[in-house]
């Protein structure tokens, strides 16, 4: 990431809105920008597939698995600004093959950390599953808000968008995807 161009990009928003660089209030402000998005947007220094992860092997399948409420925050890429929730994973293990429980959050965090809309990081988080994986079904759900929403435009606070992603026996086995929904706190579809 190039903090340097980042720093003088701010400090041209800044004037550009009508305001000084250089008042006292502000003089930092182009540093901070950069560190934050350094923070904000640390996935797209990384590879496009999530790496951090371990497999392990268990001698019978468990039924469905599931971290749910995992915090997320990204930005929004049509308008740069926050939009932040709670993401629910879930799947089938298929042949023993598990992930480490906190490989979950991780991975959210690793498709959230970029600019990006809601839909697209929970197809991300499902397709990274499957790839780590081949489970026989994943489920994963997105509730958030969006800043570009309440900030601006429609200008309503306290909105949540929800999006989800069934595949697998999540698909075809109606009673497996309503224990996810219920579990995560959503109601049958």
């Amino acid at each position: 990431m190039d903090t340097t161009r980042i720093e003088k990009a701010v400090q041209e928003i800044l004037s550009a809105i009508g305001d000084d660089p250089t008042r006292e209030g502000l003089v930092e402000t182009p540093a901070r920008v950069a560190k934050m998005y350094s923070e904000v947007f640390a996935s797209l220094d990384e590879n496009k597939d999530f790496n951090d992860y371990k497999v392990f092997h268990v001698d019978e399948d468990p039924g469905m698995v599931m971290v749910q409420q995992i915090p997320f925050y990204s930005m929004c890429e049509h308008h740069l600004l926050p939009f932040f929730g709670m993401a629910n994973v879930a799947y089938v293990p298929r042949d023993g093959k598990i992930i480490g429980l906190s490989k979950i959050p991780r991975l959210v965090d690793f498709v959230a950390k970029r600019p990006g809309v809601q839909e697209r990081i929970t197809t991300q988080i499902a397709a990274q599953m499957q790839r780590i994986l081949q489970p026989k079904g994943i489920a994963v759900s997105l509730s958030a808000r969006h800043m570009c929403m309440e900030m601006r435009g429609i200008s309503k606070s306290g909105l949540f968008t929800y999006t989800s992603k069934f595949d697998g026996v999540f698909k075809s086995d109606l009673e497996l995807k309503n224990e996810f929904l219920r579990q995560t706190g959503n109601h049958s579809e």
